[in-house]
C-alpha cells in the first residue's frame, strides 16, 4: 500500500502517506456486522471500492452487534445469523468475522471500540476487537491497528513538501436526540479537542459540518484554520418499513445507511500547493 502505520504508547497513531494526487479513506461506524439487519452487501461494495481506490479504512466501533448472547437481556433469537446459532456464540462471532474481513485487513489504519464491544468486555471478560485484530494479524500479517474508544490519528503526507492533518475520533455516547441529532455533543467535544477533523458514530445519524477558527502560526502570522466534523451513519437498518419492532415502538425514526469517504488532495501551484480534504457520501 502507499502508506505505513506506526503506533507507540502515549503517541497518536501515525499514518505516513505517499500522496500521489489524492488519498482516500473510507470512514465507517456501527457496522453491526453480525446482525441480520446489517447491510453486508453494501458493506462489501464499499470495501471492494476501497481496494480499487487503494484507499484506507477507519472503523469507529460497534463493528460487532453481539447482543444475542445467553445473558444479554436484549437477546432475540430472530436476530441471530444461522452460523452464529451455537453454544459458543462469542467465539463464533470472532471466528466468522476474521474469515469475512480477511480480504480487507490490509486496508485498516484504525479500529476503534464501540459500546457494544466494551459491554461484552465488561460482562463477559473477553475483548472482541482485540481478538479480531490478533486473528487478522496472524492470518494476513496486516497491522490492523486498534486505537481505543477515542483517539488521534496523525496523517503525514510526503510529496514535494511535508504536510499533515490530525484526525480525532470517538465512537460516541448518549442518545443523540431526534431533533439535535448529536449536534450538542459535537459542540461539547469541540471545546476540548484540538484536531483538523473530528469523527463519531453511535447515534446512526449522518452529517458534516465545516467550522473555521483563527489563530497564530509559530512565525506569528494570523491564519484561518478549518475544522471538519463528520457524523457517521450505520450499516444496520432497524426501522425497515416501520411496521413494528423495538426501534419503531420507541418512536425512533429511520436512519441513514452507509458510510463516508474522506479524500485528501493537494491544491494550488507547485509553489503554493496546500493540503485540502473533502467529505463525500459513500454511494449506495
Amino acid at each position: 500500500m502507499d502508506w505505513t502505520v506506526e503506533q507507540r504508547p502515549g503517541f497518536a497513531t501515525r499514518v505516513k502517506v505517499d500522496l500521489q494526487k489524492e488519498f482516500w479513506v473510507l470512514l465507517r461506524s456501527d457496522a453491526h456486522w453480525d446482525n441480520p439487519d446489517s447491510n453486508r452487501k453494501l458493506m462489501k461494495e464499499h470495501l471492494e471500492e476501497a481496494k480499487k481506490r487503494k484507499a484506507a479504512v477507519i472503523d469507529f466501533g460497534d463493528l460487532f452487534c453481539a447482543m444475542q448472547g445467553k445473558y444479554d437481556r436484549r437477546s432475540d433469537k430472530a436476530k441471530v445469523r444461522p452460523e452464529h446459532q451455537t453454544g459458543q456464540y462469542l467465539d463464533k462471532l470472532v471466528e466468522t468475522a476474521i474469515d469475512w474481513h480477511e480480504p480487507y485487513a490490509h486496508l485498516w489504519i484504525g479500529q476503534y471500540f464501540g459500546n457494544h464491544e466494551t459491554s461484552i468486555l465488561a460482562h463477559h471478560e473477553t475483548c472482541l476487537i482485540t481478538r479480531l485484530a490478533e486473528g487478522l494479524r496472524e492470518r494476513t500479517q496486516a497491522p490492523f491497528p486498534v486505537i481505543g474508544y477515542s483517539g488521534f490519528i496523525k496523517f503525514e503526507f510526503r510529496n514535494n513538501r511535508r504536510c499533515g492533518c490530525v484526525l480525532w475520533g470517538i465512537h460516541g455516547y448518549g442518545g443523540g436526540g431526534p431533533v439535535t441529532k448529536d449536534m450538542i455533543q459535537r459542540a461539547r467535544q469541540q471545546q476540548y479537542i484540538d484536531a483538523d477533523i473530528m469523527c463519531s458514530g453511535h447515534t446512526h445519524d449522518q452529517f458534516t459540518t465545516p467550522d473555521m477558527r483563527i489563530g497564530v502560526t509559530k512565525q506569528g502570522r494570523l491564519q484561518k484554520k478549518r475544522l471538519t466534523y463528520i457524523k457517521l451513519p450505520s450499516y444496520k437498518d432497524e426501522y425497515k418499513l416501520g411496521a413494528g419492532g423495538y426501534h419503531v415502538e420507541k418512536g425512533r425514526p429511520p436512519k441513514p445507511i452507509g458510510a463516508m469517504w474522506l479524500r485528501f488532495f493537494e491544491h494550488g501551484s507547485t509553489q503554493t500547493n496546500r493540503l485540502k480534504w473533502e467529505v463525500r457520501e459513500a454511494l449506495k
